[in-house]
């Protein structure tokens, strides 16, 4: 039975209008996403298909070009309104941490940092500037590719941070593997950011490591 002969209720897209996001599912959150199913399959059933075929809507969401094109139902076109979706929450993340204290915000933090380095496939490393009264001026993306002390330049966020007028920075990179536990090369690299900023009198308020199911704090483990 096609989804337009369902009772209204049960649409899809008619309960969100009348119940909020919120109360559907994720089966049927994709369904509205995709708009059509294929032959013989309305858009539920082909999101329920492609939840048990990825195992989650987070892996869904995670997965890379290939993969996610290859599936049946899927495409370069639904690939591309995805990561235009992804991205709008994210630079809506980003405006709501403009309007916080972000120290004294942590959870919109580490909010943000999700929406944006989880489900990257390779390592991000992002600086958050800050004034006086710890907001946030600005997040850039300063480094990419493996992430080690030979690789992020402390002279570079030194220079970016006087550029930006930073009283203050945070710190995050995303482990792809999914384990957000930090390695030596994280502390280290740590460290020496630390050090360099202290020479120009801007404090180090922390350092996150992003992996698929947790955020890991070195400040709060006594890394800072």
């Amino acid at each position: 039975m096609a989804i337009r002969d369902w009772p209204e209720q049960e649409r899809p897209r008619e309960k969100l209008l009348q119940r909020g996001a919120r109360a559907l599912s994720d089966a049927e959150l994709l369904a509205i996403f995709l708009r059509t199913g294929v032959k013989g399959i309305t858009a539920v059933d082909l999101a329920r298909n492609l939840l048990q075929h990825f195992g989650s809507i987070g892996k869904l969401i995670e997965a890379d070009q290939e993969a996610f094109c290859k599936t049946p139902g899927l495409g370069s076109a639904k690939y591309s309104q995805l990561q235009a979706v992804m991205e709008l929450a994210r630079r809506h993340l980003q405006e709501k941490l403009q309007r916080f204290q972000v120290f004294t915000s942590p959870d919109q933090v580490v909010k943000f940092l999700q929406a944006s380095l989880v489900g990257r496939h390779q390592e991000v490393f992002v600086v958050m500037f800050l004034d006086t009264r710890h907001r946030l001026i600005v997040s850039e993306e300063l480094f990419t590719g493996t992430i080690d002390s030979a690789s992020v330049y402390p002279r570079e966020v030194v220079r970016q941070a006087l550029r930006h007028n930073a009283a203050a920075v945070i710190l995050a990179h995303n482990h792809p593997s999914g384990v957000a536990e930090p390695s030596r090369e994280d502390r280290q690299i740590t460290a020496r950011l630390r050090d360099a900023l202290q020479l120009v009198d801007i404090r180090l308020l922390d350092h996150f490591v992003v992996g698929s199911g947790e955020v890991v704090s070195l400040a709060e483990r006594g890394m800072i």
